[in-house]
């Protein structure tokens, strides 16, 4: 059963990657960073049952607390951008770095 949620987790872990790198919307590479989260989550779960430690169930508030705390944030800071340039390609956003 741990070896099932394991793999559940890399794919989900694995499908967030490759949405982080391949969307250039800022709000689908939020998304795509959630899924790592849930998919790093998901993992610390099963090795925590594999083991029968709680250390990996505490954890896991822990960071479903910081991923609410970032959601709030990053759409927050997301709407003031759009407001500013009017799009969320993040090509547009390079020229925020200089």
């Amino acid at each position: 059963m741990t070896d099932l949620l394991l793999f559940v987790g890399a794919a989900l872990f694995g499908l967030g990657m490759l949405g982080f790198l391949t969307r250039r919307n800022l709000i689908l590479m939020f998304l795509s960073l959630e899924l790592m989260l849930a998919g790093v989550s998901l993992n610390f779960i099963a090795f925590g049952k594999q083991y029968g430690d709680l250390g990996g169930q505490v954890f896991v508030l822990l960071i479903l607390t910081v991923a609410a705390c970032e959601a709030a944030l990053a759409l927050s800071l997301i709407v003031a951008l759009y407001r500013s340039r009017q799009t969320l390609d993040i090509n547009v956003w390079q020229s925020l770095r200089e």
